[in-house]
């Protein structure tokens, strides 16, 4: 079992992934240090607390892709409420997560599916 303060941290990933969250933030909420929390992290689930927030956005973001109107939205936009700002590093972490472009997941979203029936 995860120590308290990486489950701690893990649900704060998991229940606010939209906010501006640092390790910093994540260590204080927890009530550890920096380097005590990454320590866990990497102790018992082989990655950092900010690999796991980006991972966690990754997954809401293609959720968001996946259920919207491209007509009306964007990857940008998408990109950037889940606060990846570069899009081309956005696009590759996609590609290699999902094997395909966001934009070919926002095109066949659940959204055209729903419109052709």
């Amino acid at each position: 079992v995860a120590p308290r303060a990486v489950r701690i941290a893990l649900d704060i990933i998991e229940a606010e992934p939209h906010l501006p969250l640092t390790v910093s933030t994540l260590a204080a909420r927890s009530y550890v240090s920096v380097r005590g929390l990454q320590d866990g992290f990497r102790r018992h689930l082989g990655t950092s607390p900010m690999a796991r927030l980006r991972e966690v956005r990754l997954r809401r973001a293609h959720e968001v892709l996946r259920q919207s109107d491209p007509s009306i939205t964007t990857v940008a936009a998408v990109a950037y409420d889940w606060g990846f700002t570069n899009l081309g590093r956005f696009a590759a972490m996609h590609s290699a997560r999902y094997g395909e472009l966001p934009a070919v997941t926002l095109r066949r979203g659940r959204f055209q599916g729903a419109a052709r029936t």
